[in-house]
């Protein structure tokens, strides 16, 4: 097996779709890193967030993230906020080869409006992705390769990823 993969990116920029296809082209499990957290703290995110706050929830997170990058023949789907410790960023560099899933804001909003499991999105979704793009513009760099999603059907990003990756 070759090394593991890791998507990062933005919510709604296709990780978990994306992740799916370019797992099941390599024969590798993918772990959706947001699922992973849920089952070892029992509740969802939505309600880590309520009862705890998001900095429980981040904890929670890098938690996951250091137990799953232990394993080989994987692709993450990161949770988008994953990249705000500097610490899961070095985890995920050490761990496999990072690809970073970039979309503009106006599709970003269009792929996430109406989901209920975001808290981060809570009130004006539009004003909401817009911060939340701005704060983690840079965040993002540290990848190995970054590929726009816009426009794209989530097929041709997996094909795309399976390229540079095979290279």
């Amino acid at each position: 097996m070759g090394k593991n993969i890791i998507l990062i990116g933005m919510m709604g920029t296709g990780k978990s779709t994306v992740g799916r296809l370019v797992a099941d082209s390599l024969g590798y499990t993918l772990i959706d890193l947001d699922t992973e957290i849920e089952k070892l703290d029992g509740r969802t995110i939505p309600e880590m967030f309520e009862a705890d706050g998001e900095s429980y929830f981040r904890e929670a997170e890098s938690a996951a993230l250091r137990s799953v990058l232990l394993r080989k023949g994987i692709v993450v789907a990161s949770g988008g906020g994953a990249v705000l410790s500097t610490e899961n960023c070095e985890a995920m560099k050490q761990g496999g080869w990072v690809v970073a899933l970039t979309a503009d804001a106006a599709s970003i909003v269009e792929r996430v409006r109406g989901d209920v499991n975001r808290p981060l999105l809570a009130g004006d979704v539009e004003e909401r992705v817009g911060r939340i793009l701005d704060e983690r513009k840079d965040k993002y760099l540290f990848a190995d390769v970054m590929i726009d999603t816009v426009g794209r059907s989530a097929e041709e990003v997996a094909t795309d990823i399976l390229t540079h990756y095979r290279g």
